[in-house]
């Protein structure tokens, strides 16, 4: 009886909940809710910033290392350069973040 009950316990624990499919699963919609992505030229690869001029964070969802959603739009900082992405300081109510960010997600603010 108790080996028949702890099997069955078991099988309830494998179909209650699914795994998940990586950081933006089930995020897709709200990533492309208002804007359609578009084709990049090669000027939105080879942009380039001066250390302390000011970016804002505009994360294109189609390519790879998009920083995460939350920040989109944040305005921050050039700090400085880590191999082809750029370290954007940010404030964010009393505590200042770091984010890498490649060239591709940042605009002149």
């Amino acid at each position: 009886m108790l080996f028949g009950s702890f099997q069955y316990s078991l099988q309830r624990v494998n179909f209650m909940s699914k795994n998940s499919k990586g950081q933006f699963s089930g995020r897709t919609r709200n990533i492309a809710r208002h804007f359609k992505p578009s084709k990049l030229s090669v000027n939105h690869y080879v942009k380039s910033f001066e250390i302390g001029d000011t970016v804002a964070i505009v994360p294109k969802h189609n390519y790879r290392n998009a920083p995460h959603p939350r920040y989109r739009g944040k305005v921050g900082k050039v700090t400085g350069k880590r191999g082809d992405a750029y370290v954007v300081e940010l404030r964010q109510l009393r505590s200042i973040k770091e984010l890498v960010v490649p060239a591709l997600h940042l605009e002149k603010a």
